[in-house]
């Protein structure tokens, strides 16, 4: 499929959660004239605290995004709280993909959006950065969890089931968390003069409208592999890459089956 954009965020790359695969996948099967990659691309968290962990499948997803900007794409890196380091290097060209802090992203239809990762404004990193780390770990013990809880879901039959996204719509402060990091980024969209605002960071992918004010989070390609594409009328629209390779997936087992069923009958 070809966009006018495609915007992704919190990829992870460098930690044993982050579905390499899946975005390899995604990237061979999407193109855009431009990419917005939202921050949290490297975690460089987890490099510091465990080593240097680089897969293949990691290498492959970097050697696309070069292959992009080689082929004439503009890709645009804006860092997050994980890659903080990038922020040291404003301005710097890595093999044609440009670093910058934050964007402004006009779409066809001539809404401005405010392209930022939003670890700024959250007040646990911004204010008790300790805090966020020991979160951080957490989080890698519920995705570590979450492995093993699936891989058991699998000999079943059952799919896919995300433990901390189920935890995140179940805990009260969680939900309240998140709302809250809607309203205050649609506050700054607003202020800016924006129409919208579009970012990552909470792991958690919407497209909605707050008074006025269009609210877009990416997600993530840990849990939910999600990104959100830019339309040739300038509409912006969510994918859901987990969901849609898990149904073309369940289409062809069926047609398999019925194929099978088929030759046993003739």
């Amino acid at each position: 499929m070809k966009y006018r954009t495609i915007f992704l965020s919190d990829t992870h790359l460098g930690t044993p959660g982050c579905q390499a695969e899946l975005l390899l996948d995604f990237l061979n099967n999407h193109e855009a004239d431009s990419y917005y990659l939202v921050g949290d691309i490297v975690d460089a968290w987890r490099i510091r605290r465990k080593g240097f962990l680089w897969p293949q499948a990691h290498n492959d997803v970097v050697q696309a995004m070069l292959a992009k900007a080689h082929d004439g794409a503009k890709i645009y890196l804006i860092p997050g709280n994980h890659d903080e380091f990038l922020r040291s290097y404003l301005g710097t060209h890595f093999g044609g993909i440009e670093v910058v802090r934050t964007a402004d992203f006009t779409a066809f239809d001539g809404k401005r959006y405010l392209v930022t990762h939003g670890d700024q404004f959250d007040a646990v990193v911004t204010n008790a950065k300790w805090l966020a780390h020991l979160g951080d770990r957490a989080y890698e013990f519920m995705l570590w969890l979450n492995t093993w809880l699936n891989r058991m879901r699998h000999l079943w039959g059952g799919q896919y089931w995300s433990l901390s996204k189920w935890a995140k719509h179940q805990v009260k402060q969680a939900v309240n968390f998140i709302s809250e990091y809607e309203n205050v980024l649609s506050s700054e969209a607003r202020r800016g003069g924006y129409d919208g605002v579009i970012c990552g960071h909470i792991h958690s992918a919407a497209i909605r409208d707050i008074d006025g004010i269009a609210y877009v989070n990416t997600g993530d390609w840990v849990e939910s592999c999600t990104a959100v594409v830019e339309r040739e009328d300038g509409s912006l629209m969510l994918i859901d890459w987990e969901r849609s390779t898990r149904t073309r997936r369940q289409r062809s087992r069926r047609v398999r089956r019925s194929k099978s069923k088929k030759l046993e009958n003739a």
